[in-house]
């Protein structure tokens, strides 16, 4: 799977999985409101009746008062009552936190019943009941919530990953139909490339007239950059997952055999070279390798203003190719290495070069740094472990 595919399925998920979680937890706050109202309907009933039986002694202490002066209390609950102004005339309740606008509620780990008096008994408007809150019916809501959230996101996760793979098929199906047209394309290129550069090598520039050596050199330039997009399409369909055949060799001089080989379209593209080519020994696949330079030096070439510089540097451990061109953007960077991506529509190609040379660079444990800035070129440095 391409990287923009994981990209798009990991947005898609993470859209739809904090929907899903969003929805569950909406459902699961409306259901544990829900348990709370019926606990509260069945609490209501049974604290409706405490406080017909505490109005009743209240009444009895109304008539006795003062000779009585005794509050009546019961074991079932605990009890208070205000006056018309909200003043606490008396009270047994731990929770004296009182809400007079509902008639019952929960607070603090009580629950409160609200009756409001028909007759002043002791000047009491207000006749507030009190029970604890013992909380059994949190403990089943809760046991509850959590195998019906539990299912649901399991369900609602099948569905999200089916739906995903649906949302990516479009491009997987593009993908296939590109990877499917390279690998045609390769095939067909095959024999006329070929001959187009058998017939440039028999050709010898030097006997030719000078306005026609000009037209040689873009025809050679223009074979040697197909070359290299062939080569590039013939490793990404046939060749990418060949076993690595791994020897020992000096990058300098594979540097320079490829130099050479861009040499004609560096020429016709009017750009110059700076080589600083040390002694550096490394074991790796000299083919695999040879795509990588390649498609550095084909980048450089391709991306470089006009009378340019194409800077090389080998050294121990290290191959650094860098130019002068347009540069790159910081979201430019951040996609660079994608397959398809390219830096330029203007230029063509198929945006399969620096992910081939990702691709070996991580088959060989070798590491890839890239250095630019919009306007002012770019620098790309591989470095290895010295053999």
């Amino acid at each position: 799977m391409l990287r923009s595919e994981r990209r798009s399925l990991l947005r898609f998920l993470t859209l739809y999985a904090l929907m899903a979680v969003a929805v569950v937890t909406l459902v699961s706050y409306l259901y544990y409101r829900s348990s709370e109202r019926i606990m509260l309907l069945e609490k209501k009933a049974m604290m409706a009746d405490y406080a017909a039986t505490q109005i009743r002694r209240l009444e009895r202490l109304h008539e006795r008062f003062p000779r009585e002066r005794t509050y009546p209390r019961d074991p079932r609950f605990r009890s208070a009552i205000y006056d018309v102004e909200y003043r606490q005339i008396f009270s047994t309740m731990r929770n004296n936190a009182v809400d007079f606008l509902r008639d019952i509620y929960r607070k603090y780990g009580v629950i409160h019943f609200v009756k409001l008096l028909d007759r002043y008994y002791l000047g009491a408007k207000y006749l507030f009941i009190e029970i604890p809150d013992d909380r059994r019916w949190v403990a089943s809501t809760v046991r509850k919530i959590a195998l019906g959230a539990g299912g649901s996101l399991l369900l609602l996760g099948i569905l999200g990953w089916y739906l995903a793979r649906l949302f990516v098929r479009p491009m997987r199906d593009s993908i296939e139909l590109l990877d499917r047209f390279i690998k045609d394309t390769t095939h067909d290129l095959n024999t006329p490339l070929s001959t187009i550069l058998a017939n440039v090598e028999m050709i010898d520039p030097a006997r030719l007239a000078p306005e026609d050596r000009k037209r040689f050199e873009r025809i050679e330039g223009g074979a040697r950059s197909v070359s290299t997009l062939y080569e590039d399409l013939k490793f990404a369909t046939l060749e990418s997952e060949r076993p690595l055949q791994i020897e020992p060799f000096a990058m300098e001089e594979l540097v320079q055999e490829r130099l050479e080989f861009f040499e004609p379209l560096i020429r016709a593209r009017g750009l110059r070279i700076h080589r600083d080519l040390e002694h550096a020994p490394i074991r790796a696949d000299r083919q695999a390798m040879a795509r990588v330079v390649d498609n550095l030096l084909s980048n450089a070439v391709k991306y470089n203003r006009p009378g340019g510089t194409v800077t090389v540097r080998v050294g121990p451990g290290i191959l650094e190719v860098a130019d002068t061109g347009r540069g790159m953007d910081p979201e430019t960077l951040e996609t660079l290495f994608e397959r398809y991506r390219r830096g330029d529509d203007a230029e063509g190609g198929f945006g399969l070069g620096l992910d081939i040379v990702q691709r070996i660079l991580r088959r060989h444990r070798f590491t890839i740094e890239v250095h630019s800035r919009k306007g002012e070129g770019s620098r790309f440095t591989i470095r290895w472990k010295e053999s």
